[in-house]
């Protein structure tokens, strides 16, 4: 299963650069998700054509997606968790299989106190002890995890640009 930032054709991580102008359209796209391929053309000097086009490659290439950002309390998820794990053995491994749990939103390698950090998103607390105690937990190589409950969302963007 492919991750976000990989490139879908190869399985690995070198989905090329994109180039200035390409940019230019993700950080229109940060603004507004909804833009009119139109009117990002004229912001970056291209027609709608090319920007549709520069647009269907980005996504194909694992650069970016386009979604729907929400808080999870508004629909229906009562409780996030950021959970670290100690993995002894392969870490691609074991971060595979979290990847393809549904509710493991984020799932990054680490080389600071944890191998992983994996960020969920549940129903309830008893959604959550079932994913940590008896899916995570019962990985092979899986030595421990630490959880940070959220008690409050207090700030979630990505309107952090392409720098």
């Amino acid at each position: 299963m492919a991750s976000r930032n990989t490139d879908p054709r190869t399985g690995n991580g070198s989905a090329p650069s994109p180039d200035a102008v390409s940019l230019a359209i993700i950080e229109q796209l940060q603004e507004d998700g909804r833009r009119p391929y139109a009117a990002i053309g004229k912001a970056v000097g291209l027609s709608e054509a090319a920007v549709r086009q520069r647009v269907q490659k980005l996504l194909d290439q694992g650069v970016m997606q386009i979604v729907a950002v929400t808080d999870p309390l508004t629909v229906g998820f009562r409780r996030q968790a950021m959970v670290g794990i100690h993995v002894e053995g392969d870490v691609d491994t074991v971060a595979d299989a979290v990847s393809a749990m549904a509710e493991c939103e984020y799932v990054v390698m680490t080389a600071g106190s944890f191998d992983l950090m994996v960020e969920i998103v549940c129903e309830d607390d008893d959604h959550l002890l079932e994913v940590i105690n008896k899916r995570i937990r019962a990985l092979p190589g899986v030595r421990s995890t630490e959880s940070f409950v959220y008690l409050k969302l207090k700030k979630q963007t990505y309107m952090w640009g392409t720098r």
